[in-house]
């Protein structure tokens, strides 16, 4: 079963909301910090990811405290142009922080960007040692995140990617 961009956005959109509501407003680091990252964030919402990514990329080098929510927004924007590889690379970077709600969130994006490796990997027949590796870091990403915050998967997006994912394995 194939799953939609939709969900890979509803799944990252409702991380992003949760970490937005629980981290500390931006840090105002001058106006050319600020001006950036607004400017990235109103792409990412515009749906002009390629702009987002390049205003999330310039604005890495110099985030301080922001480093991990910028990179958080770089990780989505990075999804939503199925970049999944890379996506999960930046998401797995944050998943390492000690704030929970950002932990959770940069798993849900990391899990997503991996299934969606695997999955095209499948459909191109692919059934190795690889594929089960995506699979299986993609359904430990989604365990933590369903255990730990239901908030994460309101509409049970997480839960039914989960599901696909156990039916993956059992095949391979």
């Amino acid at each position: 079963m194939r799953y939609s961009r939709a969900s890979s956005l509803a799944v990252a959109v409702v991380g992003l909301l949760v970490v937005a509501a629980c981290t500390e407003a931006v840090v105002a680091r001058g106006g050319s910090f600020k001006t950036q990252y607004l400017a990235a964030r109103s792409a990412l919402e515009a749906g002009k990811y390629d702009r987002a990514i390049a205003g999330y990329q310039a604005l890495l080098q110099d985030a301080g405290v922001m480093e991990p929510r910028v990179r958080l927004e770089y990780s989505h924007s990075l999804l939503r142009t199925d970049r999944y590889l890379e996506a999960s690379q930046q998401a797995r970077i944050v998943s390492q922080s000690n704030d929970v709600s950002t932990r959770l969130a940069a798993l849900a994006v990391a899990g997503t960007a991996e299934h969606e490796l695997a999955l095209g990997a499948l459909a191109r027949g692919e059934r190795g040692a690889a594929v089960k590796a995506q699979l299986t870091s993609a359904a430990a990403a989604f365990d933590l995140v369903l255990k730990q915050a239901s908030v994460f998967d309101p509409l049970g997006v997480l839960a039914e990617r989960r599901s696909g994912i156990a039916a993956s394995l059992k095949s391979l």
